[in-house]
């Protein structure tokens, strides 16, 4: 029996969909690889360039690099010149590909598919045993990955945006306060506080041990090691030192008893105290998150965020699509009274939580 042409249409039309998300695994290797090599930024402003300039320009072997442009340009990464045989990125391809200081910088975020197919055989036990997978289980690429991709976006609004939109915390840090970092990371979000506000006092924590060393030697770097601590702790046992802000920057959703880590915020927030909350974008209902963002976090979610928050004993695994709804129960339930969305990009939630 022939197939109606309705179903042979939809069929077709989900194939070119499949290949086409194949097609960006593929992408994801070259970009990787040309941000490594510095292939991106021997490109930017450099106006057009054949692939035995470019070549010669990164110090690479000239028919790997012409490949490997012919792939960019396939996939619209550069531009290509055919009278002239020669390739040109772009200032808005520049800005996103090799700016390493660009907000909108990306390579380093192919890390991190690179750790989960690195961990597949993890993830596969995982979904036929039910056990978690914690941060320090995944493939190193994973934290290098997220601290990478996260610097320049905390980089353009935490300091200039986030912040101000909480009623009366910029003044405080002026002023001087301890301030509480949890799920730091490598720091990066407590080194732009810190550099910002050299009247306060940072405290960095994190379980990752491998993650905390990597964020005293930022520290060192950056000259502010005398006002900033990192140490390794979890949510819910971190030392008490009279915070006027505790910081969850995209982690609360990674953590086993969210409520238990937002109870401990509310017993270590000094008087006047304020917790910022700052979660991935999402909305309540899933039918209103099949979008692109919601696909990027909901596969996330699933092998990084679920997996660590099920490894510390899952007692609420929220995911990286909680909602607004949903984290405002968790401080409810932990005794806070005040919520409010204070701020959001097309990627995160910012919201401002008091007792």
């Amino acid at each position: 029996m022939d197939t109606p042409v309705s179903e042979t249409s939809r069929l077709d039309a989900f194939v070119a969909h499949a290949v086409g998300d194949l097609t960006a695994g593929y992408v994801g290797v070259m970009v990787s690889i040309g941000s490594k090599l510095g292939l991106y930024k021997a490109l930017a402003g450099a106006g057009p360039l054949s692939a035995k300039e470019l070549a010669r320009r990164a110090g690479c072997a000239e028919r790997y690099v012409r490949e490997w442009l012919n792939a960019q340009a396939a996939g619209g990464y550069v531009g290509y010149h055919a009278a002239s045989d020669t390739y040109e990125l772009a200032p808005e391809q520049a800005a996103v590909l090799a700016d390493e200081d660009s907000p909108f910088y990306l390579p380093p975020a192919w890390e991190m598919p690179a750790a989960m197919w690195a961990d597949e055989p993890k993830a596969l036990e995982a979904f036929r045993t039910g056990r978690g997978v914690a941060w320090g289980e995944h493939d190193p690429r994973m934290a290098c990955g997220v601290a990478a991709f996260y610097r320049n976006g905390y980089k353009a609004s935490l300091v200039p945006q986030w912040l101000p939109a909480l009623d009366g915390v910029v003044a405080q840090l002026e002023a001087g306060i301890a301030v509480a970092d949890i799920g730091c990371g490598h720091g990066h979000s407590t080194l732009l506080m810190a550099q910002a506000f050299p009247n306060s006092r940072l405290h960095g924590f994190d379980t990752h041990a491998a993650s905390i060393a990597a964020a005293r030697e930022l520290a060192r770097e950056a000259g502010v090691a005398d006002r900033v601590t990192f140490e390794v702790a979890n949510a819910r046992d971190y030392p008490d030192h009279g915070y006027g802000l505790v910081c969850f920057f995209d982690t609360l959703h990674d953590l086993g008893d969210p409520v238990a880590a937002a109870r401990h915020a509310a017993e270590v927030l000094a008087p006047g105290g304020t917790v910022m909350l700052v979660e991935p974008f999402a909305h309540d209902r899933v039918e209103d998150n099949l979008n692109p963002v919601g696909r990027l976090y909901y596969g996330g979610s699933t092998l990084i965020c679920c997996a660590h928050a099920i490894s510390e004993g899952g007692k609420l695994v929220l995911g990286a699509q909680a909602g607004p709804k949903r984290l405002a129960e968790v401080f409810r339930k932990a005794g806070f009274t005040h919520f409010r969305r204070a701020a959001e990009t097309p990627f995160n939630l910012i919201f401002e939580v008091r007792r």
